[in-house]
């Protein structure tokens, strides 16, 4: 396997709260509690646990919306400082975003949604950046046509499509996807994840697949993180945190209600 992009190393994030009522007290919550994880190039980790896990913090730290309260982030082995740092971390790193509907401008055209992060990033001319924009169109399953509409005027299948194309606009070398399925009907959601995983092979891409749904994540990732209260508390590979699960709270979630996968 190729050397980690990005590596957690002892991640902490604590939250400060109001308790009481009173703004002169507070309290705090604990996210994450020391988590380690290496992401590499060719590669499905799936993080998987129940709602307030941790998992959707950690999705916002691997891309960098969330500043760690302790521990630290490398990006091919550094830590991320500076401007030249942040924006080579920001191309190399994407994500999507669990509901196209609020993740996606109501306002902007597909073309134009498309367009936005190689315009931020000023990479290529106008006329290069439209190419670039329809030919991420036609890898992500959508005509040329669909430049042309507002997200109103598509499906939310096709509006994840478009999300996925806009993801891919910077050639990242790692996604992280944070519940890209739950907010579609039932009947595209294995579109969705299969055409996730066709990407990944065919772009080489690495990947972090978070979701609520062990079977859903069983179905992409190569790599199970089993997270709970903060912590990972079991890894393996798909087979093997199936097959011989060693934590409790993993047994509690393989027995819960069947995924709709494939219902």
């Amino acid at each position: 396997m190729s050397s980690p992009i990005v590596e957690l190393r002892g991640v902490k994030v604590t939250y400060r709260t109001r308790t009481g009522g009173s703004v002169f007290k507070h309290g705090s919550v604990n996210a994450l509690r020391g988590v380690d994880l290496d992401i590499s190039v060719g590669q499905t980790v799936g993080i998987v646990g129940e709602s307030g896990c941790g998992k959707s913090t950690l999705a916002k730290v691997i891309v960098g919306l969330q500043e760690p309260t302790g521990g630290s982030v490398l990006f091919r082995g550094k830590p991320v400082r500076g401007r030249k740092g942040r924006t080579d971390f920001g191309r190399a790193v994407s994500v999507v975003f669990q509901d196209p509907a609020t993740a996606l401008n109501p306002r902007m055209t597909v073309l134009n949604t498309i367009l936005d992060p190689m315009q931020v990033h000023g990479i290529g001319t106008r006329r290069s950046r439209e190419a670039r924009a329809y030919e991420l169109l036609d890898v992500v399953g959508l005509p040329p046509s669909a430049a042309a509409v507002v997200p109103a005027q598509i499906s939310g299948g096709q509006r994840q499509r478009v999300a996925i194309a806009r993801a891919l606009a910077l050639d990242p070398q790692i996604i992280v996807a944070d519940e890209p399925t739950s907010a579609l009907d039932v009947s595209v959601r294995a579109q969705i994840l299969n055409l996730l995983g066709k990407l990944k092979r065919e772009l080489g891409l690495g990947m972090v697949f978070i979701s609520h749904d062990i079977q859903t994540v069983r179905h992409v990732s190569d790599t199970i993180c089993v997270m709970n209260d903060g912590v990972i508390v079991e890894r393996g590979d798909a087979e093997q945190v199936f097959d011989d699960p060693h934590d409790a709270y993993t047994r509690k979630l393989l027995g819960a209600a069947p995924s709709l996968l494939h219902a």
